[in-house]
């Protein structure tokens, strides 16, 4: 019966009490939620996410990839610490780890240092999942974990010495060809996250400077960012910086994604000049994490698909 929901009641209840510790541990911390329209006049020139388009009257527009954009402008106009948790969009994304539209919460905090959104990120997780769930914890550099299960360095490996450890063949090495951060991204995905422990937290910091998109780079080293990403298992959990304040070098980013895009064969998106122009008007130094809830969820709850927590597929689809 294909109206029938994919998942039940009992799913729902655990849905909402998972919220609802976030939105406890929320308020112990003084972060205040808000809401912020999940239409956008423009999309996210990140060529490796995909807006979902839609029309509001005769005007072209935009589902939000995330509220980050617009959060980040209400810290700007003086807003203090802050967290909201919406449904999100992206095109292109299905399968037992993802799904067009999904649950994220995300929040930001103002004078946080890497170490200290780290450490709120951990807390958080481990209220949402419990004690059990989060028991054992691990914090390690980006570059340190390839060394120790690749024995290379991330930072100068070349793209032939990663393919070779994926055992790329000759269709693979053509389609990512020099893209060194697409490489990484696979190594990263199918050769250095399977080892972490499967029912621990995991903590990589100090992705690679290509990899920063909207984080500070680290200013004791300028090759890596300000930016880390929670694992349970192998899981992608969240995602989160040190947040970059510097106008132009955001501007010069997104023209550069723009770039990519073009060289990619993907449509051009237009860079949000309302981002630009709060981080020009002074974004005070904060930090932020986005979380996927639905896959903590599925976690939390043991299930292998991210379906399994939803009550319907993402624009009414039956197949799974």
């Amino acid at each position: 019966m294909t109206w029938m929901p994919t998942s039940g009641v009992e799913m729902a209840l655990a849905r909402a009490s998972t919220i609802d510790k976030a939105r406890q541990y929320f308020a112990s911390q003084n972060v205040l939620e808000v809401f912020t329209p999940a239409l956008s006049s423009t999309g996210v020139t990140d060529p490796n996410i995909e807006s979902v388009p839609a029309m509001l009257g005769d005007q072209a527009v935009y589902l939000h990839t995330s509220p980050e954009f617009m959060m980040k402008r209400l810290i700007a106009a003086g807003f203090q610490d802050i967290y909201q948790v919406c449904r999100v969009f992206r095109d292109g994304e299905s399968g037992p780890m993802h799904q067009p539209e999904f649950t994220m919460i995300e929040w930001y905090r103002l004078d946080f240092s890497l170490n200290d959104i780290i450490a709120d990120c951990l807390d958080l997780v481990t209220e949402m999942l419990g004690a059990d769930g989060a028991r054992q914890q691990r914090i390690v550099s980006y570059s340190d974990i390839f060394v120790e299960t690749l024995s290379i360095d991330p930072l100068t490996a070349s793209c032939d010495r990663l393919a070779d450890l994926l055992n790329a063949d000759a269709q693979l090495r053509a389609s990512i060809g020099e893209d060194h951060d697409a490489w990484l991204n696979l190594a990263m995905a199918t050769l250095v996250a399977p080892h972490f422990t499967d029912n621990g937290l995991t903590v990589i910091f100090h992705y690679p400077a290509s990899q920063a998109s909207l984080a500070r780079l680290c200013p004791d080293d300028p090759t890596v960012a300000e930016r880390f990403e929670l694992y349970r298992g192998s899981i992608e959990l969240a995602n989160g910086f040190v947040e970059l304040t510097d106008p132009d070098v955001q501007l010069q980013r997104f023209e550069k994604e723009r770039l990519l895009r073009a060289a990619r064969g993907k449509p051009d998106v237009a860079i949000d000049d309302h981002l630009i122009n709060a981080l020009r008007s002074g974004l005070p130094p904060c930090a932020g994490v986005a979380l996927g809830l639905d896959r903590l969820l599925m976690i939390a709850e043991g299930h292998d698909d991210i379906a399994n927590v939803m009550t319907f597929l993402p624009g009414g689809r039956s197949d799974r």
